[in-house]
């Protein structure tokens, strides 16, 4: 019994230690999420690009 005791004692001033001078290492949050890149041009350029296609296969078929 005496060694339960002590060993508790021992994990208890431990982890009491530990919080103390390492208060970082017990709650780190996540680095926070990067920036949107698209600005929304690509997303242009690629609507161009399907208008075009449809010009050149309407211009195909007509002639």
């Amino acid at each position: 019994m005496e060694v339960t005791r002590a060993s508790f004692v021992m994990v208890a001033m431990f982890s009491l230690i530990f919080s103390v001078f390492f208060p970082a290492a017990m709650a780190q949050s996540a680095p926070p999420a990067p920036a949107p890149t698209s600005d929304g041009t690509a997303i242009d350029q690629g609507i161009a690009y399907v208008l075009m296609l449809v010009a050149l296969v309407l211009t195909y078929i007509i002639h």
